[in-house]
């Protein structure tokens, strides 16, 4: 059995094994890292499931998850300012797709079928 990582919900910043935290200045806590978004975009090209793998991957519940938590960092870091402290559609919707990605994490989630093959 692989080892399993638990994270605790705490309310400070959680630095997984492969990242380092790099402090910022004054400016910097008020926007988006330089070059998150299109380090997000990249990532959501890369895990997006496209129409020719559609059934090879649908029914894989990590890869369908991935998609949603990707896009749901390219809606943050490209319509929301980090310091904003109000629920704007942004975090409205990068909620939702989090959600989504949580209930296919869970099993909640399946597959509804292709639509194109009718039911």
């Amino acid at each position: 059995m692989g080892a399993r990582m638990v994270f605790n919900c705490r309310p400070y910043p959680v630095v997984s094994p492969l990242s380092q935290p790099r402090p910022t200045s004054g400016a910097d806590r008020q926007q988006w890292p330089e070059g998150a978004l299109e380090l997000a975009q990249e990532l959501q090209r890369q895990l997006v499931i496209h129409d020719r793998d559609w059934h090879a991957l649908k029914s894989q519940r990590c890869r369908r998850a991935s998609e949603q938590i990707a896009a749901a960092l390219v809606l943050l870091l490209s319509a929301d300012q980090p310091a904003d402290r109000t629920m704007n559609v942004a975090r409205t919707d990068a909620v939702a797709l989090l959600e989504h990605a949580i209930g296919w994490l869970k099993a909640e989630i399946s597959d509804p079928g292709c639509p194109s093959h009718g039911h």
